[in-house]
């Protein structure tokens, strides 16, 4: 009885299969803001789509997944876990959600783990710590040209990433761009990434210059410049070294933040200020000139002022010119030629006014004023026009009491009808537009004989769209073929947003495979999906190569990665599926 007993145990416990578990495990339950968390989820058989939680107030990077399959005294064992890095973003209490996965056909969950993140605490310096290494040696710098400027005076802020040799930078994207309250801003185009050699507090570093800004302050006092935030992930040196004697390297993914700058904006003196000063700052030059000086009644010239030079060209407004009232006057065209660089504006701003004389006599146009404030001088400067003096030789003239070059002079207003724009009248010639009769022509055929001719075109074409309609199986494939180049197609848009591409190119392989393998989304496990390519005679090489774009969309929106990586994929995506059409039959 015993002996039986025995066997039968045994036998029992070779043929039920083991209890499935598939757990979450966190290395602690209680950190500081600026400490890292582990969470591992562990299963005990294999499983396919596999997907995490949201980590809702924890920054995620994916670690490596492992896999352990072992044998002990005739029994299996395995152990497969998916493993997560969290970097708290801020304090309080927080969960790390469900994660779930299919195992032979069934959904299994982890249960949820309450996290408290407390303030920040004391952490011995470890110099063999990557986390030490990396906040030794990366530094973001916002370096300002000068913290003392004059209002609406042009200052650079230059923010540049201090790396140390040892390090290299892995990824690197902007989380949060500083919005420039109270300043005109405008970036300066960086067209490429690229390190160069400097000094940071005395010591050597390679940098990046990672924005550039030209800021005019709008308003004096004190002015904060909002800090920039990077979200890096650094390749940091360890002890360990591979069989060549090639020292090893461990990466830390972190968000670095530069200092709050405070800008000290100076207002502008009121001693010496002139009447004509209208908020222009810089060094300038200032003209005004006529296209003519001589010219018949009712005949239009052109009267420009344009200032040149460097300062806040976009900032203040050109002075308007006064002109006898016998002169009608248009509203000006403004127009600018400005170039900002980090020095700041420089160019030229104009306004043109077309200007009409409806009477001969000598007008005058008397000198105007342009004032600025030089802040390298530190003293405002008047520029004074010459007079001008337009001649208008013939037309109707005025009467003895209003003489055209009278030193009265008026500001003229340009209103009402009449005859305003009498001198930009014009004759018109009409001319017969059909000189042939419209019935019998050959535009009257085409249109009576062409709806009668499209009649067997436009039964055609429906007995063709219903025969299509009527073909389910067919219009299915094609749906899901055209959902595939599509998906594909917005993948390759969006190489440079890492979520974006890899969730396109997920919904383009699984639209592939549906309608190349004729079953639904919800059918697609990895076992399946060899067995039918197997069975449609596609070659092992590409099959294996069609999974492995699968899981790498699986684990990519946790796993820092590059364009360069992302590119990689989407080649080797269209050469599986190129490859896939020609071997599936």
């Amino acid at each position: 009885m015993r002996l039986f007993l025995v066997i039968f145990t045994f036998v029992v416990s070779s043929v039920v299969p083991a209890q499935v578990t598939f757990e979450a495990k966190v290395s602690k339950k209680r950190l500081g803001v600026n400490e890292r968390l582990r969470v591992d989820f562990v299963m005990n058989k294999d499983g396919d789509n596999f997907k995490a939680p949201s980590f809702e107030g924890f920054k995620a990077s994916a670690g490596p997944q492992s896999i352990n399959n072992s044998w002990v005294n005739g029994v299996r064992s395995f152990s497969k876990s998916y493993s997560f890095f969290l970097t708290p973003t801020k304090k309080g209490k927080f969960t790390i959600g469900q994660a779930s996965i299919e195992i032979d056909g069934n959904t299994y969950k982890t249960i949820a783990i309450p996290i408290d993140v407390t303030t920040a605490v004391d952490k011995p310096k470890d110099p063999n710590d990557p986390n030490y290494i990396f906040s030794e040696n990366v530094h973001l710098i916002a370096e300002v040209s000068n913290t003392k400027p004059y209002l609406n005076e042009a200052i650079t802020v230059i923010y540049k990433l201090y790396v140390g040799d040892d390090l290299g930078v892995r990824d690197l994207r902007t989380l949060d761009k500083p919005r420039f309250n109270d300043f005109w801003s405008q970036d300066i185009e960086i067209k490429q990434l690229e390190f160069e050699r400097g000094a940071y507090q005395g010591e050597n570093y390679r940098y990046i210059t990672v924005q550039k800004s030209v800021l005019y302050p709008q308003k004096s006092g004190k002015l904060d410049l909002e800090p920039l935030s990077l979200d890096l992930v650094v390749d940091i040196p360890t002890n360990k070294r591979d069989i060549f004697g090639r020292r090893q390297m461990s990466y830390v993914s972190k968000t670095v933040t530069s200092k709050r700058r405070t800008i000290n904006v100076k207002a502008l003196p009121d001693q010496g200020k002139p009447d004509s000063f209208s908020g222009a700052v810089g060094t300038f030059d200032f003209e005004v000139k006529a296209d003519k000086s001589s010219l018949k009644a009712t005949e239009a010239f052109s009267l420009s002022l344009s200032v040149s030079g460097k300062g806040n060209l976009k900032l203040f407004k050109i002075p308007k010119p006064i002109l006898p009232s016998a002169l009608e006057v248009y509203e000006p065209e403004h127009s600018e030629k400005v170039r900002t660089r980090l020095s700041g504006m420089r160019g030229t701003v104009s306004d043109a006014y077309t200007v009409v004389p409806n009477y001969q006599g000598n007008y005058p146009i008397p000198s105007i004023s342009f004032s600025y404030f030089d802040p390298n001088k530190k003293q405002y400067r008047t520029i004074n026009s010459d007079e001008l003096v337009v001649k208008v030789n013939e037309g109707p003239t005025l009467n003895s009491e209003s003489t055209a070059d009278s030193k009265s002079i008026a500001k003229s207003v340009v209103t009402g009808p009449g005859n305003t724009f009498a001198s930009f009248k014009t004759s018109t010639q009409l001319r017969p537009i059909n000189q042939t009769p419209f019935f019998g022509s050959q535009l009257f055929w085409v249109l009576f004989l062409g709806p009668l001719l499209s009649i067997p075109l436009i039964i055609l074409f429906k007995e063709r769209r219903n025969t299509r309609k009527l073909d389910i199986a067919g219009n299915r494939i094609r749906r899901t073929n055209k959902l595939a180049r599509k998906y594909l197609s917005d993948a390759k848009k969006s190489l440079n947003n890492k979520e974006r591409f890899y969730n396109a190119l997920e919904r383009a392989l699984h639209n592939y495979l549906k309608s190349k393998l004729q079953i639904e989304t919800s059918e697609l496990n990895k076992d399946l999906i060899r067995n039918l390519l197997t069975t449609k005679g596609s070659e092992q090489a590409t099959q294996n190569a069609f999974l492995e774009l699968l899981t790498s969309c699986e684990l990519a929106r946790y796993t820092p990665l590059s364009s360069v990586d992302m590119k990689n994929d989407y080649n080797k995506a269209a050469n599986t599926i190129s490859q896939l059409d020609k071997q599936l039959n």
